[in-house]
């Protein structure tokens, strides 16, 4: 089909060009040879008369145009999957719907484990798509054409519909054999140790770390900084280190792994996490049932 001379057949490679930036790659998503994807980011560069994708070094970046139609581009064709061709199949049981979530690891173990063994169940041919929070701000996530992002509600964006899911609060963590602590830690104890932390050097979106680097009453000497979750707790096994770590998540890991939980010396914000998604998908009827299902799931 053709709109203005333009093959809308296009617009699906121009979306996952712009979001692989890689010709192989978009070339293994699309089913098609890497010439033919080629062919095809070469048509849409005459059609738009811009380079869309420019080679700079080992690496393809997006040109100011292409950025600008990155969003507008996802939000037409998910307007197209959800409201046109999904709206033949809006029963979870029959629907075979792809969901692409951005989510942090701690999301996954706490409140996602669950509703992923149960959809399995209930929805068998529904299946997912996972990115972490911690690949890059939030709103060049959302433009990459996420159904869903969960991450702490104080980094939820203005113009999307958003939902509170659960609260925790804070520990530390340490290795059960950690020869430095005995049955808590003090203040003085906590300012001495080395710690691990996540995302340390650039503001994660962890609101803890954050609010622990503006602090000017607590000091800590960080030794690790790691990238997720699961790293952390691995990172402290069989050293003298802790870490700060959300509740829940300590006491599922604390079940397997050789690490004790400790209270913090000082008081902490608590970690309140939401979902958030784009107002176009309110009323679509598959993506209400999953946002029911995870709030169902939720501990």
């Amino acid at each position: 089909m053709r709109y203005e001379k333009l093959d809308l057949n296009l617009l699906v490679a121009l979306e996952v060009l712009l979001e692989e930036k890689n010709i192989t790659k978009s070339a293994y998503r699309l089913h098609l040879s890497q010439s033919a994807t080629s062919g095809i980011l070469s048509r849409l560069r005459d059609y738009f008369d811009d380079d869309l994708l420019v080679q700079m070094g080992k690496q393809m970046h997006i040109t100011p145009l292409a950025a600008e139609m990155q969003q507008p581009v996802s939000e037409v064709l998910s307007t197209i999957r959800n409201r046109i061709i999904d709206k033949k199949i809006n029963t979870p049981e029959l629907s075979n719907r792809n969901f692409k979530i951005i989510a942090s690891d701690y999301v996954m173990q706490v409140v996602l484990a669950d509703l992923l063994a149960y959809v399995t169940k209930v929805a068998p041919n529904i299946t997912f798509e996972f990115m972490s929070t911690f690949a890059g701000d939030l709103d060049s996530l959302a433009k990459q054409g996420a159904d869903l992002i969960i991450a702490p509600s104080a980094f939820m964006l203005d113009g999307y519909s958003s939902q509170e899911v659960l609260d925790d609060e804070f520990v530390c963590i340490a290795d059960e054999n950690n020869s430095k602590l005995n049955g808590q830690i003090t203040l003085e104890q906590f300012s001495d140790i080395g710690h691990v932390t996540i995302g340390y050097e650039k503001a994660s979106q962890l609101s803890i770390e954050k609010w622990m680097v503006d602090s000017d009453e607590v000091n800590r000497r960080v030794e690790v900084i790691v990238n997720d979750f699961s790293s952390m707790f691995f990172t402290v096994i069989n050293t003298e280190r802790v870490a700060l770590a959300p509740k829940r998540l300590a006491e599922i890991n604390a079940k397997h792994l050789p690490i004790k939980i400790y209270d913090i010396p000082f008081k902490t914000p608590q970690l309140n996490e939401s979902m958030m998604w784009h107002p176009s998908l309110n009323n679509d009827p598959l993506h209400k049932w999953l946002r029911e299902q995870i709030l169902k799931h939720r501990p």
